[in-house]
């Protein structure tokens, strides 16, 4: 401790060293009692918060304090100010979105990543972070059973990104630039890039980003006649059309398991189709990527093989905490021409240079987390017989959830269950109000009661409810209890048309 005049004419203590080991042992104690009541209690918070706009406002000061604070003080004030603020991603009641699956594993390998706080942009800012990295990319590579042309074994390679978005940005980049190598960069104006009318928007957010015309973006249409998957031969006649008007296709983002219905796209003939044109091809597995280490899964991925990347997040629904997206790509120099900056204080001795993978070049960003501890810690303490295991519990309880839905004459599935989410929607009674708007009151009513979240998508005009299975905390109970709140308040809603 040491003491500091603050202008005034007093005087204030202060402590010398934020990182002291001993006070770093008492609160840090304190953070994970705190964190393991939060999870004892989880269930008695409202799933989805119910605070107003602007609420922390009013409760806050206006500027940050002169003086220190006790953690024990600054802890009342997350239990009583910052936890009704909360949507609790990790409630077993939670079933909205895609899951963002925690584990002990996984928070403890961020625990282990944000202590060591390393910034392993090269190799030798830290061997480890690099090195790690690489194995833990083949070992999940293999458990996927990727072709090995994706894995470093194979001339390929993975990187640990942070979200979907930055993998489709890196992989579009890359394929900008090698067209645009080919044909002059005065054609940027003519690439076009291609998914269908259920793409996660991070496509076109990555198209817009990486100068693609706004104009150039196709998403081409999909139906209920196939599953809402893209269709080769629709894709064929947009490619023609493009040609047609003397443009250039580029990009091909093909998707396993999306955003709205978990639709899954057919990998091998959309290659297939794409390989004709010299399409890059992305496959897009951020949700459903995890359930093909189940060998039941496995063929949604084939004909990946012919694809130039491939990714999913292992935040989702791998038990790995946020932010954690898996990419894994057969041409890293592709990535790495088009993303690599070599100032002389990045470069690694002259002993390691082109021997060792820098993962700046292999990202947008030049900093980088320890991502590979946390997703290293998940495949060790668990293994791969428990993660399928993990997987197939929450799938089996989405089919029980489809089960009880079918039997209720008021309701309807909307889409095939394939995986663990059920789209359905309640059926509204003879010359009422429209299905879409009752099934948004409906929506709501459930929403509001603080005791399941579930959110929606619009497919095909159809406004259908998600009940996406697969937190952590998660069991049977859970979802009976959920489908028991679904029909208290379909029956509020129906009765009030």
């Amino acid at each position: 401790m040491g003491s500091l005049a603050d202008g005034t004419g007093n005087n204030y203590e202060f402590t010398l060293n934020a990182l002291d080991p001993e006070e770093f042992r008492r609160q840090g104690h304190r953070i994970i009692d705190f964190l393991a009541d939060y999870y004892r209690d989880i269930e008695k918070y409202p799933v989805r918060s119910q605070v107003e706009p602007g609420y922390l406002h009013k409760l806050l000061p206006d500027s940050a304090p002169n003086h220190p604070e006790p953690i024990q003080t600054i802890l009342q004030d997350v239990e009583t100010h910052i936890i009704p603020g909360i949507t609790h991603w990790q409630s077993p009641n939670y079933f909205a979105y895609f899951p963002s699956s925690g584990s002990i594993a996984g928070f403890l390998g961020e625990m282990l990543s944000t202590g060591f706080n390393v910034v392993g942009f090269n190799w030798l800012s830290s061997p480890a972070a690099t090195e790690l990295e690489t194995i833990v990319m083949d070992w999940l590579g293999k458990m996927l059973k990727l072709p090995n042309c994706f894995l470093f074994s194979g001339n390929g390679g993975g990187v640990l990104q942070g979200t979907t978005c930055e993998a489709i940005l890196c992989t579009l980049i890359a394929s900008r630039d090698r067209m645009l190598n080919k044909i002059g960069w005065e054609n940027i104006g003519k690439l076009v890039v291609y998914g269908s009318d259920q793409t996660h928007c991070a496509l076109q957010k990555g198209a817009r980003i990486a100068g693609i015309h706004p104009n150039n973006f196709r998403p081409v249409s999909t139906s209920r006649l196939t599953a809402f998957g893209l269709s080769p031969d629709s894709l064929r006649s947009a490619i023609l059309a493009d040609l047609e008007a003397r443009l250039v296709p580029l990009f091909l983002c093909a998707t396993i398991g999306t955003t709205s219905s978990t639709a899954v796209d057919p990998i091998g003939p959309l290659c297939d189709v794409a390989k004709e044109f010299g399409i890059w091809v992305h496959v897009d597995a951020a949700y459903a990527g995890s359930a093909c280490i189940c060998p039941e899964y496995r063929h949604f991925m084939d004909g990946v093989e012919n694809a130039n990347s491939f990714s999913l997040n292992a935040h989702k629904w791998f038990f790995t905490t946020l932010d954690c997206c898996c990419l894994w790509v057969k041409d890293p120099s592709a990535l790495i021409k088009a993303l690599s900056t070599n100032p002389d204080y990045l470069r690694n001795n002259a002993t390691e240079t082109n021997t060792v993978v820098d993962y700046k070049d292999w990202q947008i960003t030049l900093s980088r987390r320890f991502r590979a501890m946390k997703l290293w810690l998940v495949l060790r303490s668990y293994g791969v017989t428990n993660l399928r295991n993990f997987l197939r519990t929450h799938v089996k309880m989405a089919k029980h959830f489809e089960g009880l839905v079918i039997m209720d004459k008021r309701f309807e599935i909307v889409v095939p269950t394939t995986f663990a989410m059920v789209c359905f929607r309640l059926l509204p009674p003879p010359v009422t109000v429209h299905a879409n708007e009752l099934n948004q009151r409906f929506l709501e009513s459930m929403n509001s009661s603080g005791r399941v979240y579930m959110t929606h998508a619009e497919v095909g005009g159809v406004y259908m409810i998600r009940f996406a299975v697969g937190a952590t905390l998660t069991e049977e109970r859970h979802v009976i209890a959920a489908w028991k709140v679904a029909q208290e308040h379909a029956g509020i809603v129906l009765t009030t048309c």
